[in-house]
């Protein structure tokens, strides 16, 4: 993947974690999507699904989501696994 197609993934990942945060902030990839964001449990679900359909993903399971708590572990997430082309 080109360092153009990695930026548009982390831009449209960032636009998409805020419009679905509970308490929108700045675009910051150390922002914490519990404490800082405001999502609860059932929110980071739908934002997971709205992730796996706006790229295109395989669905997640949840042993592949644990240790994802900031906006830049889930553009990595989402990076890594349109890069090795599912979850892993």
């Amino acid at each position: 993947m080109t360092a153009v197609a990695d930026t548009a993934i982390a831009e449209k990942v960032r636009r998409l974690v805020l419009a679905m945060a509970p308490r929108p902030s700045a675009a910051d990839d150390e922002k914490r999507l519990v404490e800082d964001l405001g999502f609860d449990s059932l929110r980071l679900m739908e934002l997971t699904v709205v992730l796996e359909r706006s790229f295109d993903l395989p669905r997640y399971r949840p042993e592949q989501l644990i240790g994802v708590r900031r906006v830049g572990q889930v553009i990595a997430l989402v990076s890594g696994t349109l890069t090795d082309g599912g979850p892993s």
